[in-house]
């Protein structure tokens, strides 16, 4: 072997050695690193904490008694935390770290209601913009979306909403909609076809049918009420309803 090789055999050596020698420093560096504090960094939903840090620390220190300081670092449970915080029904998403001062820092993102499933003899529900059903919460209300009636307390009785998948689209419609989220205060579900709109503005329960081609529906709502009811009066029918394809009904 010549002299280059040997020289670039022998570098390579020592550059393993020196990896490894630094390797070895900063796993030691880090097994005498201990935990020191808790850092949360919760997201609120349009300026409202639906669930708050007191409950979220109290989840820690009763789930995880060995989360004191001077726990070794190497001794954090990253991942069962995330996993235990993400069975809180308003928490989205959680990523735990731990940085080198020891602080363990989770940052979590909470569901966002986008309507509220309204029971006489039962408790509430949220329904969220991913289309989950949630428990309401104790410390806030949402001021989102009514949605009553007897086929939606039926599902949510069940804990499910999957059964009528097309009134997700629907609700996340009227939500995002600025004049329709103000002039729609409730909708009432007894059926999948038996869909009705109460109005901020005006007395009728407009029937709208079933949840698909809503978009039209809605198109056909605006004409009765930019054309159709500034004549005849906001009064003047019983009944309205645009569940018929491309017609609307007034008597």
């Amino acid at each position: 072997m010549n002299k280059a090789k040997v020289k670039k055999v022998l570098g390579i050596v020592l550059l393993f050695l020196v990896a490894g020698g630094y390797i070895g420093f900063v796993e030691k560096q880090n097994q005498s690193k201990v935990f020191s504090s808790v850092a949360l960094d919760l997201e609120a939903v349009s300026g409202v904490y639906f669930v708050e840090e007191k409950e979220i620390l109290t989840i820690l220190s009763s789930s995880f008694p060995e989360l004191k300081k001077g726990l070794p670092l190497m001794k954090l449970p990253l991942r069962d935390i995330e996993k235990r915080l993400l069975g809180h029904p308003f928490i989205r998403t959680v990523e735990a770290s731990v940085d080198q001062q020891g602080i363990l820092k989770v940052s979590l993102t909470q569901h966002e209601p986008m309507a509220r499933i309204a029971r006489a003899q039962s408790a509430d529900g949220y329904i969220t913009k991913e289309g989950f059903l949630i428990a309401t919460s104790p410390s806030y209300t949402s001021r989102v979306l009514i949605v009553h009636g007897v086929y939606i307390g039926s599902l949510m009785d069940q804990g499910r909403i999957d059964a009528i998948p097309e009134l997700i689209p629907l609700i996340r419609f009227i939500s995002k909609d600025k004049f329709w989220s103000a002039q729609v205060t409730e909708l009432e579900v007894n059926g999948r076809n038996d869909i009705r709109i109460h109005q901020q503005v005006g007395k009728q329960v407009i029937e709208f049918g079933d949840a698909h081609d809503y978009e039209s529906k809605f198109e056909r709502i605006a004409l009765l009420y930019k054309e159709i009811l500034p004549r005849k009066g906001w009064d003047a029918y019983e009944r309205i309803s645009v569940k018929y394809k491309n017609q609307i009904v007034c008597e």
